[in-house]
């Protein structure tokens, strides 16, 4: 059993770590990582600390994992590398109190639910999660002044344009209240930005899917939202026999084969961009950018690729439409090459596929960690 304290470091004597955290430090960047205990933040922050920045997670854990802040803390024991905060970004107080002891050079803004079928049964929920705790962050870094933010955004902004490939430009009419939620916290944050020197990074993905390549990370979403998750954690429930199948939903779309038609980009690449965009984020500037492979691939396609990696005949079953999904998205990658300098190495579905694969197998459980979770 774990006992995390609100605004004290993870398995750690905090008074040990605090004044380090709590103070800019010349040649470090200390980053606050939100929902670093979830699947792409907790890569992040693996990435973030093998560059050697310092890192400060804070986490609801309501979809996040113990587990991987756990292994995270394992890798890099050294003092004033890494802190978890048990916190509520819906909670000003808590997240002005952590801004206030903290001593923050940057924020990668992860938190946020993030399943579309989910945001259909619950706007309001995904409006209060994403749009208004965003604009609570948003307030306190400015309150503190925090200059630079990497905001995590998504393609569900577009909605289902007219044309393919989605670029930068492309007109942003999002048909889901997921979509809807970042697109307010993407225009607050764009509104604000005008008269403000805050460096802005938005950073708008398509479809996640991988794993750390070493084996130690993983996705681990909670059993309960199975039925709302990404296809390959479905794919990956039927190979283990968790689920009895796998259901595709939507068989009539205007795709080459009927199935939605996605853009699938590897966890390691993704957190690759998100790293680049700090290192070039500018006060006063804002940089926009689609983080995708430039290649869309259905999700029959997707499914036989995962039947490969798994060595498993997976059952299919065909569903109607899912409410809130569209046909075809995928990206035009070529302003964050421009830019940046960015460009997905990981584009093989199969290959991608097998990573994930291995630490699946491996994790039966997920992380497998029971934690007690108290706030002080």
């Amino acid at each position: 059993m774990l006992l995390v304290k609100l605004c004290s470091s993870f398995l750690v004597d905090s008074s040990f770590y605090s004044l380090q955290f709590s103070r800019h430090e010349p040649g470090v960047t200390h980053v606050l990582v939100t929902g670093g205990a979830g699947y792409i933040g907790s890569h992040a922050a693996l990435r973030l600390l093998k560059e050697s920045y310092r890192v400060t997670i804070v986490d609801n854990l309501s979809r996040g994992n113990l587990g991987a802040v756990k292994i995270l803390q394992e890798l890099f024991p050294e003092p004033g590398r890494l802190q978890f905060i048990y916190a509520d970004l819906g909670d000003a107080k808590a997240v002005n109190k952590i801004f206030t002891e903290n001593a923050f050079d940057a924020v990668m803004h992860f938190a946020a639910v993030a399943y579309v079928g989910e945001s259909t049964q619950f706007p309001l929920k995904y409006y209060h999660n994403i749009t208004s705790n965003t604009l609570v962050v948003l307030e306190t870094m400015a309150a503190h002044g925090v200059k630079t933010l990497i905001y995590s955004s998504t393609c569900a902004t577009y909605g289902e344009p007219d044309t393919m490939p989605i670029t930068e430009e492309t007109p942003q009419v999002p048909i889901n209240p997921y979509g809807k939620a970042k697109k307010m916290a993407e225009d607050i944050i764009l509104d604000f930005s005008k008269n403000s020197d805050m460096a802005v990074m938005i950073l708008r993905y398509f479809n996640v899917i991988g794993s750390d390549p070493e084996g130690r990370l993983g996705e681990a979403p909670r059993p309960e939202l199975r039925e709302h998750g990404r296809i390959s954690g479905a794919c990956f429930d039927a190979a283990r026999g968790i689920m009895p199948g796998l259901q595709i939903k939507g068989t009539d779309y205007k795709t080459a084969d009927g199935t939605c038609v996605r853009d699938y980009i590897d966890v390691t690449d993704l957190v690759d961009a998100h790293v680049k965009a700090l290192q070039k984020a500018k006060p006063r500037k804002v940089g926009i950018y689609n983080v995708g492979t430039g290649k869309g691939s259905s999700v029959k396609e997707f499914v036989e690729a995962c039947k490969k990696a798994t060595g498993v005949e997976i059952k299919i079953e065909y569903l109607p439409r899912r409410a809130g999904d569209y046909a075809e998205v995928y990206s035009d990658p070529s302003k964050i090459k421009k830019e940046l300098n960015w460009t997905a190495k990981h584009t093989n579905l199969k290959e991608s596929l097998e990573t994930a694969w291995r630490w699946q197998k491996l994790h039966r459980n997920g992380y497998g960690l029971t934690s007690s979770v108290s706030a002080y």
